[in-house]
């Protein structure tokens, strides 16, 4: 999760009744969440320093710092998992190549139906 909202930092999440924030922010309110409601969140807390961690090392330090790529996913994990994206449209959004029949329009013309509370 922590590197998802890292890639997706400015990317506007919802969560709990409706409170909105910046993705980047997604693991500390997790844990601020989970402190409130367990108490302790030294889990949570570890959890965002591994990720960190990881980040740093897969992502930034290549890019930003010029390094070599320290971590690898092995090969056989590409073998069972290809290394492919695709293949899942949006929730609520058609697929761009779903195929249109003709009279596809018109199968539910159910009519305009009667407003609630008008007369």
């Amino acid at each position: 999760m922590y590197v998802w909202c890292q890639l997706n930092a400015d990317v506007i999440v919802s969560f709990w009744f409706g409170m909105r924030f910046k993705a980047m922010y997604l693991p500390w309110v997790f844990a601020g969440l989970n402190f409130i409601l367990q108490g302790g969140g030294v889990n949570e807390l570890i959890g965002i320093l591994v990720g960190h961690l990881y980040y740093f090392l897969k992502y930034c330090y290549p890019e930003e710092y010029g390094g070599r790529e320290l971590l690898h996913t092995p090969e056989i994990l590409y073998k069972y998992f290809p290394n492919c994206r695709g293949g899942v449209s949006g929730f609520g959004a058609p697929q761009p190549t779903a195929r249109r029949y003709p009279g596809d329009d018109n199968r539910h013309n159910w009519g305009a139906g009667q407003q609630l509370g008008g007369h």
